[in-house]
Order: structure tokens, then sequence, then C-alpha cells
């Protein structure tokens, strides 16, 4: 004769903790990439020149654009030397300063070496000259 065991048996739920790991994982890099594609750039849009080896920064800069018509913007705003040097004076006092010089492919060389000129002159050693990567 068969004996029928009719007791539940309770058995407990295991939590698999790998394949958690491997989500937390993907999201966490997933939403690392998604961050770097929505960096806001307070500047104007421009015709940049091109580069091969041109790298992203991560830390914070000042946009000082040059136009192809040889007008200068302080991140959005439409600015004269003399008030551009005041204000990069103003940044400087505050404490550590980097500039990215954005000039366009087409723009006046003089107006963007004066620019660089006086951005040296106010003592900032960490200036940047913007490009597109070819691809």
């Amino acid at each position: 004769m068969m004996k029928i065991d009719l007791t539940v048996q309770e058995n407990k739920p295991r939590l698999m903790i790998i394949p958690m790991i491997d989500i937390i994982f993907f999201l966490l890099v997933f939403f690392m990439m998604s961050m770097l594609t929505m960096v806001v750039q307070k500047s104007v849009p421009l015709n940049l020149p091109h580069a091969t080896t041109a790298k992203v920064s991560m830390e914070e800069n000042i946009p000082v654009t040059v136009t192809e018509d040889g007008t200068v913007y302080y991140e959005k705003e439409k600015i004269t030397l003399g008030d551009l040097e005041s204000r990069l004076w103003e940044k400087k006092k505050e404490g550590e300063l980097s500039i990215v010089l954005r000039g366009d492919a087409s723009a006046d060389y003089g107006k963007v070496v004066q620019v660089m000129d006086m951005i040296k002159n106010l003592g900032i050693t960490k200036v940047y000259i913007a490009t597109d990567t070819q691809g």
C-alpha cells in the first residue's frame, strides 16, 4: 500500500542576488550614459572646426564664443571685449576658472587670438579650444 503525504511543505522563496546585481549595474550605466547627453551647453550654436583628438571635459567651463562676423559672446550674451574682461576678472576672483573658447571655423583668426590674449593677460591658464570630432 502506498502512503500519500498530504502535509503542505512550505518552500521558502530563494533570493537570487546575482541577477539583481546585474540589473542594478545595467540601470547605473544607463543613467550615467543618459546624463552625459543631457549636459547643458550655455552658448551660441556654431560651425566648429574639426579635430581627431577632441575630448569632452566634464568639469564646469565658461564658454566664450567668437562668431563668423567677429561678435563675442559670454555664454549666450553678446558682449564687448572690455565687458568680457571685467566679467572674467570678477569670476576669477571667486576661484579657479577655466574657459572654453569657441571660434567659428570661418571666424576672423585675429579676433580669436585677441580674445585668447585678453584671457591669458588675466592670468587664466585653463583655456580650451572647442572643436568637433571627425567621425
